[in-house]
């Protein structure tokens, strides 16, 4: 008799990236609240004209994973708001998705701690691949964007670095993240398992004092805390 088969387990559905959008324009608001709704494997429960709005609406059940907002918002101001974000809720990544693309608002959105920097021109792909890719440890930017950061901070002469601790391994896992690679790609390089990645970046934020993997980067770049 052939050997009885086991039925297969199927796999837990996996919980669907939650996203919050604070974006004072209607129209725009529930054009991408709508767009986010359709692409499998996320929701956009919530739309807020106000980061005041979105700020008195944490702590709560079910707490976004990712927030997109613009920057000229009424009242406080979007960089604004991820500061107050990353206080209430330092697990939330923060997307920014504004028309500015001067250098001083793009370097105040990074050192505010924002995850990502798209513009609206941006085709609808570019946004929810951006939020996959900051689930993913990644940093979106658009290619003028990322330009621009790096100009910026080629700039900027470093200061002498403060030390703060890190370890070789560490200071090896923060030049990669420089580089530009994610989790998956920094444990693939160093031969050692995603969450082995993971806990050296939990002490890596705690060493710098940052929320982020982009708040890291921009430190260790301005700093000179990589070769």
């Amino acid at each position: 008799m052939p050997p009885t088969q086991e039925p297969l387990t199927p796999s837990p559905p996996q919980n669907p990236i939650t996203v919050w959008l604070i974006e004072d324009n209607s129209t725009f608001r529930k054009t991408v609240a709508r767009v986010i709704d359709r692409i499998e494997g996320m929701t956009c429960p919530k739309a807020f004209s106000a980061c005041e709005e979105a700020l008195s609406a944490i702590p709560c059940p079910n707490p976004p994973d990712v927030v997109l907002l613009d920057i000229g918002l009424p009242g406080m101001s979007g960089i604004d708001g991820i500061r107050e974000l990353k206080s209430k809720a330092p697990h939330i990544h923060t997307i920014i998705l504004t028309v500015f693309d001067d250098q001083e608002k793009v370097f105040q959105a990074i050192c505010a701690g924002a995850s990502g920097y798209l513009l609206k021109t941006s085709p609808v792909e570019a946004i929810t691949d951006g939020i996959r890719d900051v689930m993913n440890g990644g940093a979106p930017m658009n290619g003028r964007i990322a330009r621009m950061v790096l100009a910026m901070f080629s700039k900027i002469a470093p200061k002498p670095a403060e030390n703060y601790g890190l370890t070789e391994r560490e200071r090896q896992i923060l030049n990669l993240m420089v580089e530009g690679l994610i989790k998956k790609e920094i444990a693939d390089n160093l031969g050692v398992s995603f969450h082995t990645v993971d806990t050296h970046l939990r002490n890596i934020y705690t060493k710098l004092h940052v929320n982020t993997q982009t708040g890291a980067v921009a430190k260790a770049l301005r700093e000179g805390l990589i070769p």
